[in-house]
């Protein structure tokens, strides 16, 4: 069986766990984040590529590091299935933005 360790994405691809993003009106209606909306999603980062060649045949590093808490567009990511949980597979340049944990620190 294919656990999450053993997988390591190609290229500019990123191992992505998407974080429920459930959301509550004024009134305290819950909204959840099945509801239609074409907002960002945000996912951890679980596994990262070795990044994308370049025309040069150089490898291009990563920008992206395991443990950071992403941004990205709602229809970019394949969607896999591993040990029962569903993750995103995503293209770094499909990640709109690194989200800053509360002391500042991205990394």
């Amino acid at each position: 069986m294919v656990s999450i360790e053993n997988i390591k994405p190609l290229g500019d691809r990123v191992i992505v766990r998407p974080v429920s993003k459930e959301t509550a009106t004024e009134s305290g209606i819950i909204i959840p984040d099945t509801a239609a909306k074409d907002k960002p999603e945000q996912g951890e980062v679980l596994a990262v590529g070795p990044g994308e060649i370049n025309e040069k045949g150089e490898r291009v590093p990563m920008e992206l590091k395991v443990g950071q808490i992403v941004m990205f567009t709602k229809y970019s990511p394949n969607e896999i299935e591993v040990e029962g949980e569903d993750l995103l597979v995503i293209k770094q340049k499909d990640v709109l933005a690194i989200i800053a944990s509360d002391n500042g620190n991205n990394s």
